[in-house]
């Protein structure tokens, strides 16, 4: 493998070679090299002027558009460490990774800061000034340099921290070194996943989510980024014109994304498609792998060893992860840390984190010494079972705890528990993840109601969106009398029942006709994004087949043909579709009255 190199002391060297070639578009404009390394260097400044030093970490909360490269790019110029704050997660969420990683400043828009804390700095990446609604960024940006010196990009400073679900009912912050970093793009770029020569490359994955670190460094080593917003990227007719008008080469997204974009894009588009964050299913494996037009890849790793520890070609017929990437050693354990041809799987090198942020004893007990090291370094416990194959490496068979994967994204059934049971009415839950009507994976929580409560989907799915993510609100409610055990008292959840064929909900066809034009509209909208006819005022969209991916789909199309502004969230809060349709009449009318 080529020596890691310093990933901002080479974005600098292409942004010289190449001034005039596109770094990044989005739907808020464009940006070439040499306008986004001055973006970053101004960035940067106002950074270090306001305080900001190595060892620092800098919160990014931004929506969509070019500033989701200018902010973390500038963060590593002025040597500290991005956290990525989405500003679609509740304001609880937000609060506790804010407090959590112990933030410097926050690059934010305007008019942001009213939801950060008393006293810590917000900073407007479009222009590089503080937010004058804040009274304590009022440093001028002229007088720090962009980069502390020698210390941008150092391989072991922080590069990022991510937060993911956690067991403890909170997210957990997992902070990654720019040695990791580096060594992801090397081994990427050895194995032919990034290709020499340049590439346009879709940013598809959320800020708050790792995968977007192997999509958005690209621009480092001189490919252009093309920032996907919301429609183009559930919408495949969009998707499809978007891939066309830029000329992209290179598509990253999940199996489940793929599922639902895919097989709608124009047939025999050339493309370079990387999977990753779940599992690739033996149908579509097989179909990729027949595909002479695309060129596909199954990637795996944890967020705690930097994205990405395997990478292979999907060719033949059974999934598989592949070999490791140069660099990172997998070992196959038994709980003895014995070697075994099935077991636990080890993962050790560069890309290993740093660890948990201020959770000394959760890092002790996933992050292992290596007893196959002689130089004191550590492994991480990755909780997947898999096994080695001679012909194909590495093969996954299943978690090792309770941990889920829904549509990439990572959930610790804990945090969701915790949760239910903070409502009055319930007295238990379990969630877990089964398998939809359309082969997508599904994430079902059974609750056991209080003695004489009463509760409706519709008031669970805005009780767990009140904080947490979209992702994380169940598709489907099963109210049980009891949880079944095992015979040492924990839930089986394969006991549980199946879920109802006849939603709570009802079908689309039940309760009252939609009424007035709001109500017809988002039934036209539901219908058409899930696929049914005939959608009533009382249909729960959850209930029909909806989903996080699908929600996405029906706040951008309710945008583009009403200008009604949603937020995904807004489709948990109000799963009914009366009473979406009330809260997009409120939400309407109050964006008209501020307009007039």
């Amino acid at each position: 493998m080529a020596e890691p190199t310093n990933l901002v002391e080479r974005f600098l060297e292409t942004a010289r070679t190449f001034p005039g070639r596109a770094a990044v578009h989005a739907a808020d404009g464009a940006l070439t090299f040499e306008e986004l390394a001055g973006r970053t260097a101004r960035l940067a400044a106002a950074l270090r002027a306001l305080g900001v030093r190595p060892g620092d970490r800098v919160g990014v909360s931004l929506p969509r558009g070019t500033g989701w490269a200018v902010a973390p790019l500038a963060v590593w110029r002025a040597g500290a460490a991005y956290v990525p704050l989405d500003p679609a997660y509740p304001g609880e969420r937000l609060a506790h990774i804010a407090a959590d990683a112990g933030l410097r400043a926050v690059v934010a828009r305007a008019g942001a800061a009213a939801e950060w804390a008393e006293g810590l700095p917000v900073l407007d990446p479009d222009t590089a000034a503080p937010d004058t609604a804040h009274p304590d960024t009022a440093a001028p940006a002229a007088q720090a340099d962009a980069e502390p010196s020698g210390r941008a990009g150092h391989p072991a400073t922080a590069a990022y921290v991510i937060h993911t679900s956690g067991t403890s009912g909170l997210p957990k912050g997992v902070e990654v070194a720019h040695a990791g970093v580096a060594a992801l793009v090397a081994g990427l770029e050895e194995r032919g996943v990034y290709p020499s020569g340049h590439r346009v490359v879709a940013w598809n994955a959320s800020l708050s989510f790792d995968a977007s670190v192997q999509q958005w460094v690209r621009v480092c080593r001189g490919d252009t980024l093309v920032v996907l917003d919301d429609e183009d990227r559930t919408d495949p007719a969009r998707l499809d014109a978007l891939l066309d008008a830029y000329g992209v080469t290179d598509l990253d997204c999940t199996p489940s994304h793929w599922r639902l974009t895919g097989p709608r894009l124009r047939p025999g588009r050339p493309l370079r498609l990387l999977l990753g964050g779940e599992p690739v299913p033996e149908a579509m494996w097989r179909a990729l792998a027949e595909d002479p037009a695309v060129e596909a890849w199954n990637l795996y790793g944890p967020t705690e060893c930097t994205v990405d520890a395997t990478a292979t070609r999907i060719t033949g017929a059974a999934p598989r992860l592949g070999e490791p990437l140069a660099g990172v050693r997998a070992q196959i354990l038994d709980e003895g840390l014995r070697p075994a041809t099935t077991g636990e799987l080890y993962l050790a090198g560069p890309g290993v984190a740093v660890g948990y942020v201020g959770r000394p004893g959760l890092t002790a007990s996933r992050f292992v010494a290596d007893p196959f090291a002689t130089d004191g370094s550590r492994m991480y416990r990755t909780g997947d079972l898999v096994r080695w194959r001679a012909d194909s490496g590495l093969e996954f068979l299943r978690r090792t705890d309770r941990q889920l994967k829904v549509r990439g994204f990572r959930v610790e059934p804990g945090e969701l528990e915790d949760r239910l049971r903070g409502h009055a009415a319930v007295e238990a839950a379990v969630a877990v993840a089964r398998t939809g009507p359309d082969g997508d994976t599904l994430l079902a929580a059974y609750c056991v109601l209080a003695p004489g409560a009463r509760v409706t989907d519709a008031e669970l799915s805005r009780h767990c969106g009140a904080a947490l993510p979209a992702y994380f609100v169940p598709s489907v409610f099963v109210t049980v009398d009891a949880l079944p055990l095992t015979p040492n008292g924990k839930v089986d959840t394969e006991a549980l029942p199946p879920l109802p064929t006849a939603p709570a909900a009802g079908p689309e066809s039940s309760g009252r006709a939609p009424e007035g034009p709001l109500e017809e509209l988002i039934a036209t909208v539901w219908a058409e994004v899930l696929g049914r006819g005939g959608v009533g005022a009382e249909a729960n969209f959850f209930a029909l087949g909806g989903h996080s991916l699908l929600a996405l789909r029906v706040v951008s199309r309710l945008k583009k043909n009403a200008g009604i502004a949603l937020r995904t969230k807004d489709v948990y809060r109000f799963p009914v579709l009366a009473d979406l349709a009330r809260h997009a009449q409120s939400v309407h009318a109050l964006a008209a009255g501020e307009a007039s």
